[in-house]
């Protein structure tokens, strides 16, 4: 089992047969996993280290080690873990419940759900990590309400998740969503990908941190460039082609997906009014006969994973009856 790093619990005041799902979060570094109740509500966190670099055996089995301890939690305090929900970066077969393929991960077709149902003994799910984050975020945090949402993650790189009346959209081989790699600019950067100009190259945090460093010739994060902007000319100027590259792509989306309401998530979003005024704006100036969405700012930060996979998994053993 991975070491726990973070452990966060609150007592149960509940009967024996109350129901909670187990739900992790697994990313390239590290594991967002608790206890959540049917209402979305969490009971228990805890974060584990992926440790991607043992390979993705090693990483499945620490999937496996920390859901059969959750369950194991969850019964200790009194509770009924009656389903798992994981979700995984990468594409997601989620109707067969595979990981597909995963960089940052390494996994390749491996059977998650049917894994997790042996050890364990309970229904599963699999979802992709922004689709999942997505279906949290317009059921129950800022997107609540709206029928059509898009769910934007903008950190590292850039990904999205279209939800249609609370469902995720998965496309027809579970790789929807790749807003990172719509070309903005093109002929621009290369992008690992293969294509030239992806937004994921000119607006991700990653991008933001690297174009700074190139015109001032000084390392900083994508935060350091936002908290200079009112005093550096050269973090001014990255902010500025970050945001319009963004508003540019978030144009194109609207375009394919006429949403009532676009959430943004991930780690740029906590820049808060400095990234969703200027946005908003460059978005208005570009937006043409479209209606324009609502932008609005995630409200179910880091937990949203968690959430949306114990929804998912609670969807998935609700068909299954």
């Amino acid at each position: 089992m991975s070491e726990r790093t973070e452990r966060e619990s609150t007592p149960s005041q509940h009967s024996m047969t109350e129901p909670v799902v187990v739900a992790l979060d697994v990313g390239g570094t590290g594991m967002k996993c608790a206890l959540v109740r049917p209402d979305g509500t969490v009971h228990h966190v805890e974060r584990h280290a992926t440790r991607a670099e043992r390979g993705p055996e090693a990483v499945t089995a620490t999937i496996l080690d920390v859901a059969a301890g959750l369950a194991g939690k969850a019964r200790a305090d009194g509770l009924d873990p009656v389903a798992v929900g994981v979700a995984v970066p990468g594409v997601v077969d989620e109707e067969n419940g595979v990981a597909v393929w995963s960089s940052n991960v390494g996994f390749r077709d491996v059977p998650l759900r049917d894994l997790i149902t042996a050890r364990l003994g309970l229904p599963a799910a699999l979802g992709h990590d922004v689709r999942v984050g997505g279906i949290a975020e317009a059921r129950l945090g800022a997107g609540r309400g709206g029928r059509h949402v898009l769910f934007v993650a903008i950190g590292t790189g850039i990904a999205a998740a279209l939800v249609v009346s609370g469902a995720g959209y998965s496309g027809a081989h579970g790789a929807a969503g790749e807003l990172g790699h719509i070309v903005v600019r093109p002929g621009g950067i290369p992008c690992p990908c293969g294509q030239n100009g992806c937004l994921e190259s000119y607006a991700s945090a990653r991008a933001i941190g690297h174009r700074y460093a190139e015109l001032a010739g000084a390392q900083a994060t994508a935060f350091d460039v936002v908290a200079r902007v009112g005093t550096d000319p050269v973090a001014g100027t990255v902010w500025r082609e970050a945001v319009e590259a963004l508003a540019d792509g978030l144009v194109i989306a609207q375009a394919l997906y006429d949403v009532s309401v676009l959430v943004l998530g991930g780690g740029l979003a906590e820049s808060g009014d400095a990234l969703l005024g200027p946005l908003r704006a460059a978005f208005r100036q570009r937006i043409s006969f479209h209606r324009p969405p609502e932008i609005i700012r995630a409200e179910l930060g880091d937990n949203a994973g968690c959430i949306g996979s114990a929804l998912l998994a609670l969807d998935h053993r609700e068909r299954a009856r």
